[in-house]
């Protein structure tokens, strides 16, 4: 079953737009290497979301040095602006790391003890800072080609290019960004996030909820300690944390619709110290995500009583720390337009796949509640090799991905200025 809220939108389908834009096939070549060593520099000294220093100034220098003026976010972060004129399009990267250590062997490998790029935000940041460059040498009439320097000729408007800093951070720092005002006058905005089960060279689009809700959950657990020998005089901390552990995922499961897919998972459990004594404190910690946004916003009181009840029985007192995390992306369908008419012209038709709507949050929700946009996910699986998965320590994404999303997005902000200055405006079938 499908419809205008869950369809992909169609690959084969003419472009939304009827804007003529040339191939960036020839900028973003010489740009990409740059591009590249900027990944790498940002891979090897990698920070934790609001500590995101040396990545910024590293962000900064790069862009200046290419003859552009980004500016800092307060404290960690950047924008640009490419062009003159109003705002046409926002493009955002997200700079933090995890962590997690990384255990790729690269030569540019992380240098810091616990702290990797596990999550592609390095190569996010490479992407859009390629596309920030490879879009000001086009308008500046370097663009490589014959084609673009006309193009550039009829070009108008601004390209924004945000660099947000801890996305990883819940509620995430995309709500930092929109305080500071870096939205205003976005009429949309535009995303990539890597997926390592899509081979290179392909990207993934979606309409409607591309990613999920997703929420922190922390129990902690007090009662009587004591020796294994006589648990009866004791609140047996281990025992009450299994409970807990198997439990509240299993009533869940049966208080809510099973379609709206809520998941609990645990990735944190803590009690003891020696086999033969039962501590006095335990913790658990974990994820609530959830696929539908209204369900959601119930979920996380019917959380709280299911945990409560279930720990009733063995007479510990609950510390429950719910900490609200992210609501799901949802792609518009004008904009994934946007995007998938760029990565025909780039890339071709069969380039563009079906993503499902994943389990995994993200802080770009934000931004989307505020401004229409879409997310599209980048293929970083070099065909035939093994899959990295995300938050783990040996992904290692092709890096044949940056000059793919650099040649997608940079056609898209193109289209989107050739588009703002009235140049085959007709037909476009958008305000």
């Amino acid at each position: 079953m499908t419809d205008a809220t869950t369809r992909p939108a169609d690959p084969t389908a003419p472009p939304s737009s009827a804007v003529e834009v040339p191939s960036t096939r020839p900028t973003v070549a010489a740009v990409e290497p740059g591009a590249r060593a900027l990944r790498r520099a940002v891979h090897a000294e990698p920070e934790l979301g609001h500590v995101e220093h040396r990545t910024t100034a590293a962000l900064l220098d790069h862009l200046a040095r290419a003859g552009l003026q980004p500016q800092q976010l307060e404290d960690t972060g950047a924008y640009v602006d490419v062009g003159t004129g109003p705002l046409v399009l926002g493009l955002r990267a997200d700079i933090d790391a995890l962590p997690v250590d990384e255990l790729t062997g690269l030569d540019y490998a992380s240098r810091h003890q616990g702290i990797a790029h596990a999550c592609g935000h390095d190569m996010h940041t490479a992407v859009m800072a390629g596309t920030a460059v490879s879009l000001h040498r086009i308008l500046t009439g370097r663009g490589g080609s014959r084609a673009l320097d006309e193009a550039a000729s009829r070009a108008g408007g601004r390209v924004r290019v945000i660099f947000q800093p801890a996305e990883e951070i819940q509620p995430g720092g995309a709500l930092g960004v929109i305080q500071q005002g870096a939205l205003e006058g976005l009429p949309r905005i535009l995303a990539a996030h890597c997926e390592p089960r899509f081979d290179v060279g392909t990207i993934g689009t979606r309409i409607g909820a591309i990613t999920s809700a997703a929420d922190t959950v922390r129990i902690t657990l007090t009662g009587r300690g004591g020796h294994t020998s006589r648990p009866h005089l004791t609140e047996d901390m281990v025992f009450a944390l299994s409970q807990i552990a198997v439990n509240v995922p299993a009533v869940l499961s049966r208080r809510i619709d099973v379609r709206s897919a809520v998941s609990v998972v645990w990735g944190q459990i803590a009690a003891g110290s020696a086999p033969n004594a039962i501590d006095s404190v335990g913790t658990l910690s974990g994820t609530m995500r959830c696929l539908d946004a209204e369900v959601w916003e119930e979920a996380g009181s019917l959380l709280d009583e299911v945990v409560t009840q279930v720990a009733a029985p063995y007479g510990v007192r609950v510390e429950l720390e719910h900490i609200r995390g992210v609501p799901p992306v949802t792609n518009s369908e004008a904009e994934t337009a946007v995007i998938e008419a760029a990565a025909r012209r780039e890339l071709g038709a069969d380039a563009i796949q079906l993503t499902p709507q994943s389990m995994g949050g993200e802080d770009f929700a934000w931004m989307t509640q505020q401004v229409p946009g879409s997310m599209l996910r980048l293929g970083t699986r070099t065909p035939g090799g093994p899959v990295y998965d995300l938050h783990r320590g040996d992904y290692a994404p092709d890096e044949r991905a940056i000059g793919v999303g650099m040649r997608v997005f940079t056609s898209a902000a193109l289209g989107e200025m050739l588009g703002a200055s009235g140049a085959g405006t007709e037909g476009r079938g958008r305000g």
